[in-house]
């Protein structure tokens, strides 16, 4: 393990215990920046005091509050005492919190950014909590009235009529929608609904026309077709590779304008859920030069950092390479590869087979890698190892698991020894023994608890059975085994909640209220480190970020409750206040009354 990552988790298991604090109202107010030939008059003015509610500073392993912080032309000048705060600022802008809570901002340790705008502008065919869809009927219908109100927006993609977020672990059919059902939508135009895995998709007959797909049309690599019983006749229902290349033919024609409108859209919605940091996931050559250009034109309020696909990328990588520097807050932080599909659609890939197969496999059924010949693998991962980017591997399933930590061993005996950081995406399955080995290589699992809450029960009764289900996403585990690890959300798999990610971790209910893994639960102090202090390490950016320490970032947030103490439960519904970066408040609850600043006498 890492000198670094040692200190970091040197005592994991230390239980953490706080006191309950009382809570009221919260006085909001922004700060300005000051300039380098300021007077010390308009200094102190400039600064911002924040007092009068829990401070959680996240650092060390056992709760840490102070009772003010200073914040300073975008950084954190102070972090103490009240007393001793107003003796360094006397005349500091002033913010009261009356009892509300202050966290670091949220680091988003992975998803895709630009998906999520697209999520929030086609048809939302999620299921509750997050939409209305329960059966093939209500999903027709809600992709009808989408249709009607975004007729530009379907003109704009040369007349394809799209949906996001159906599940079919959650409709009443518990199967994917035909090519035929969506034909009741739409017989002339292209009709294309993604599952909300993102690996999946069904299409109706048009656009299996437009796609080129039918009878005679081969399964692609990385990808498969599913076919009508006894038939070789598309049904309608694509899978990973194939998904990506309907999607694409989908969006080769909109326009610059609406590709913008949709990144923004979707950075708001990260910033009203707290986050200050957030991640662009597989990006291709044309969604980092996007970010890159909104970046300079001054429009990116929080850091974003890109990760392109190196597969596909290889190229546009060797051209720009990465940094540890933003530029207008976008930077490329390093190379993102996808081993295999998703556990709720039944395509990642596992050593065991799937409980209940798909519909036409076999019992032995065990899902498929991205990359039939592991050479493929081998070679992008030394490629990374070569030019010094860090990589971040999609890997679900325990066979793609095991591609990955072996791939990684053989590089790791060719190349240099350095502090590489390099992460497993999801780590669905996990083994125990997978985990010693990603500690003994320096790797970093992000797990992805929330499914212990979307698809618990999908994974118990129909897709790895009690055992394999109650070890998902396995945080207890590494933490007993001192592995540093973080959470995500996979937006937009799932929206970027960050109190429902923190809830999850810790709860671990089941949408029928059942603990998946009573084992793998962790106290709500260390779900929130893996949300910010271990997940400005993923970044390499734990001197910046991820607490609030002297020196570093003023990136924090307002929270209605203090996670550590509120009832557990209760996590999910606490409520982002307010989302500062670097000082500058970039969000506040509309709920809330805006209150001037007050300045000390």
């Amino acid at each position: 393990m890492l000198k670094t990552q040692k200190t970091y988790t040197s005592n994991l298991i230390a239980k953490c215990i706080v006191s309950s604090l009382p809570f009221t109202l919260l006085v909001a107010c922004s700060n300005l920046p000051t300039s380098q030939h300021d007077s010390p008059q308009t200094k102190a003015s400039n600064t911002l005091l924040i007092y009068g509610g829990p401070i959680l500073t996240m650092e060390g392993m056992q709760p840490t509050y102070v009772e003010a912080l200073l914040i300073q032309a975008g950084h954190i000048e102070f972090s103490g005492k009240l007393e001793q705060a107003r003796k360094i600022a006397p005349r500091a802008q002033q913010l009261n919190l009356e009892q509300r809570t202050v966290i670091p901002g949220i680091i988003d340790a992975h998803s895709h950014v630009n998906s999520v705008g697209l999520q929030q502008t086609v048809a939302n065919l999620y299921s509750p909590p997050d939409g209305t869809v329960t059966d093939i009927n209500s999903l027709i219908a809600a992709m009808k009235s989408w249709q009607q109100k975004n007729p530009e927006f379907i003109q704009a993609t040369s007349g394809w009529i799209m949906g996001n977020g159906y599940d079919d672990a959650q409709l009443k059919e518990k199967r994917h929608p035909t090519a035929a059902e969506l034909d009741q939508i739409s017989k002339n135009q292209p009709v294309l609904i993604l599952h909300q895995s993102g690996h999946l998709a069904s299409v109706n007959h048009k656009a299996l026309e437009i796609l080129n797909i039918n009878a005679k049309t081969p399964n692609p690599s990385g990808g498969v077709i599913r076919r009508m019983n006894n038939s070789m006749e598309p049904n309608g229902v694509l899978e990973e590779s194939v998904v990506f290349s309907a999607m694409m033919q989908a969006f080769k024609s909109v326009p610059p304008d609406i590709m913008q409108k949709m990144a923004l859209t979707a950075i708001q919605t990260y910033i009203q859920n707290g986050y200050t940091t957030v991640q662009e996931g597989r990006a291709d050559a044309g969604t980092s030069e996007l970010w890159r250009n909104l970046a300079k034109q001054g429009k990116l309020p929080i850091d974003l950092v890109s990760y392109p696909d190196i597969i596909n990328e290889k190229e546009y990588m060797l051209k720009h390479g990465t940094s540890r520097n933003y530029d207008h807050h976008f930077r490329i932080g390093g190379v993102k590869m996808s081993l295999d599909g998703s556990p709720q659609g039944k395509t990642a890939w596992l050593t065991q087979p799937y409980l209940i197969p798909p519909e036409g496999k076999a019992n032995t059924y065990s899902g498929y890698p991205a990359f039939p010949e592991n050479k493929t693998v081998q070679d992008a991962i030394n490629l990374a190892f070569e030019h010094k980017w860090q990589i971040l591997a999609h890997a679900n399933g325990d066979a793609a698991i095991d591609q990955y930590l072996n791939d990684i061993d053989t590089a790791t005996k060719h190349y240099p020894k350095l502090d590489r950081r390099n992460v497993i995406i999801h780590a669905q399955t996990m083994r125990e023994d997978q985990l010693d080995k990603a500690k003994s290589l320096e790797l970093i699992p992000s797990f992805f608890s929330l499914h212990t809450y979307y698809w618990g029960d999908w994974h118990r009764e129909e897709t790895l059975g009690v055992e394999r289900a109650n070890h998902i996403s396995p945080t207890g585990s590494a933490l007993r085994k001192g592995i540093l690890f973080t959470e995500h959300h996979d937006a937009p798999v799932i929206p970027p909640r960050s109190m429902m990610t923190l809830d999850t971790t810790v709860n671990r209910v089941t949408r029928s209220g059942k603990i998946l893994g009573a084992e793998q639960r962790v106290s709500p102090y260390i779900a929130l480190k893996s949300l910010t202090d271990w997940a400005a390490y993923q970044y390499f950016e734990e001197n910046s970020k991820g607490t609030l320490s002297k020196g570093k970032l003023a990136d924090f947030v307002i929270l209605s409750d203090n996670p550590l103490t509120i009832p557990s439960n209760k996590i999910k519904d606490i409520k982002i206040l307010a989302t500062y970066k670097e000082g500058q408040l970039i969000y506040q609850n509309p709920n809330l009354k805006n209150i001037e600043l007050k300045t000390s006498p």
